[in-house]
């Protein structure tokens, strides 16, 4: 685990990063819960036949586990330690629900942890959280760097979301959010995030 000083600016900037995102995740929660949550919570759960969210155990800053929250895109069969991205794409279409597809194509099921980012595990823009369960070589990737991932709170979206596609490769990842931690500013997030918005409306593609 790496001891990293940050520059004077990001000592500043981190304090005011948690304000942004607990006043940030409030009036977020509030809209989404307005616009989608009560009626994509109910679909769900009718379409999964069981619970419509689905919690992971995941690393977050200091490698402290927290619990992650998502919507459920899979059926309640699926391996709830495997994400999607670790399936071959025959596994992942036999086990996604077609309305789990729809949420996970426009990123309806990441919403949710819009709570986890009002409880202070996580913040809107940081490296994306590792599965606790069976992505022990990206820990691993990541433990080489200084700093890496673990120096800070993990995002929603982060730097390597906006790199790569959706293929999960943990080196390309771990040198991203290395590159992410020594950069972490104001200016650094916001960019972040206005790719993240542009992407997911298929504005622009990851690397």
């Amino acid at each position: 685990m790496s001891e990293y000083q940050f520059k004077t600016s990001q000592k500043i900037y981190l304090p005011f990063k948690r304000l942004i995102g607990i006043f940030g995740s409030i009036i977020g929660i509030i809209v989404c819960f307005a616009l989608l949550w009560w009626w994509v919570i109910p679909v769900n759960a009718i379409v999964t036949k069981g619970h419509p969210f689905f919690v992971q155990e995941r690393y977050g800053k200091g490698e402290k586990i927290f619990k992650m929250i998502k919507f459920r895109s899979m059926k309640m069969s699926a391996n709830p330690n495997l994400a999607p991205s670790d399936m071959d794409a025959e596994t992942q279409k036999s086990l996604e629900t077609g309305f789990g597809n729809f949420l996970r194509k426009t990123s309806i099921d990441e919403t949710p942890q819009l709570l986890n980012v009002f409880a202070g595990q996580m913040a809107f823009i940081g490296p994306r959280p590792g599965s606790a369960h069976n992505e022990e070589y990206l820990r691993e990737c990541r433990e080489k760097y200084t700093p890496n991932a673990y120096d800070v709170k993990p995002g929603i979206s982060g730097y390597a979301q906006i790199k790569m596609k959706r293929e999960h490769d943990p080196e390309f990842k771990a040198e991203w959010d290395h590159k992410y931690a020594l950069r972490v500013s104001f200016g650094f997030d916001a960019k972040i995030f206005g790719y993240t918005i542009l992407k997911i409306f298929g504005a622009v593609k990851g690397r």
